[in-house]
């Protein structure tokens, strides 16, 4: 299986990419109209990134859940979503209700074969009704070719953040996108959007860094199956279990992946 996937990846790789571009949204007007996108805090010292897609909803990644180093569940009482966050200050500060992953994921799995269930939903406490908070819609993944752009919060840019942009998708199959975005820790669960006619959507979300031949790309959770299968589960009303609770947390940011040709 893993030689496959590098062979289909290494393939991939050939294809031509747009230039990448990254761009702080760090003053109230660069960020304008990106303050659903918001920084969760989780635990003591671990954080990701989450996008508000419904007024009591956040998407991100589903292995942001779980403590790097003892890979316990973090319990939901210890997740925080700040919405725009930078420099110090959010739009909206929220506690988090409930927090599920997708069924099907496992955490310590097979990585690369994790990535398409890599996705989880935060339920907070109280909805965010601000207008210049406005949930942001998802779409289908588009194809491979296409230009997509990434909004994420990193380790070396953890107070605000940026947009990537124009990021090419590589190669794409029903339960990974590889995308010649390059990504690092603090990024999981970014949304992955893309822009038609001034409407942003959300069409994936960041779930792992890797190299491809020597070179930065990162792998993402294609959407439409993933999320209609999550949003069923949040419907049921039955929460996970939040496991351990966890007074010192690891860094809840992107894996990483080598994957050689």
């Amino acid at each position: 299986m893993i030689r496959r996937i590098a062979l289909f990846l290494t393939l991939a790789a050939v294809t031509p990419v747009a230039a990448q571009s990254i761009r702080s949204l760090a003053s109230a007007d660069q960020g304008r109209g990106w303050d659903a996108v918001g920084r969760i805090n989780i635990g003591a010292f671990g954080f990701c990134t989450g996008t508000l897609i419904a007024d009591d909803l956040v998407l991100t990644a589903a292995h942001c859940l779980n403590d790097k180093q003892t890979g316990a569940r973090v319990a939901d009482t210890d997740i925080t979503f700040l919405a725009g966050w930078r420099n110090g200050r959010a739009e909206a500060y929220r506690n988090v209700s409930r927090a599920i992953a997708h069924p099907d994921y496992r955490y310590g799995g097979k990585p690369l074969e994790s990535v398409g269930n890599d996705l989880a939903l935060l339920k907070l406490d109280h909805p965010i009704r601000l207008p210049q908070v406005q949930p942001i819609a998802t779409d289908n993944t588009p194809a491979a070719g296409e230009e997509v752009g990434i909004v994420s919060y990193a380790q070396d840019r953890s107070e605000a953040p940026s947009l990537q942009e124009v990021c090419t998708i590589m190669a794409e199959r029903p339960d990974m996108m590889v995308l010649s975005c390059a990504v690092d820790f603090g990024a999981s669960g970014a949304p992955v959007f893309t822009i038609t006619d001034g409407a942003v959507a959300i069409v994936s979300v960041v779930s792992a860094k890797a190299e491809v031949e020597g070179k930065p790309v990162s792998l993402a959770v294609p959407l439409a199956a993933a999320l209609a299968r999550l949003q069923s589960e949040m419907a049921k009303g039955t929460a996970n279990t939040p496991g351990v609770r966890v007074l010192s947390t690891g860094t809840g940011g992107a894996k990483f992946l080598r994957v050689s040709p």
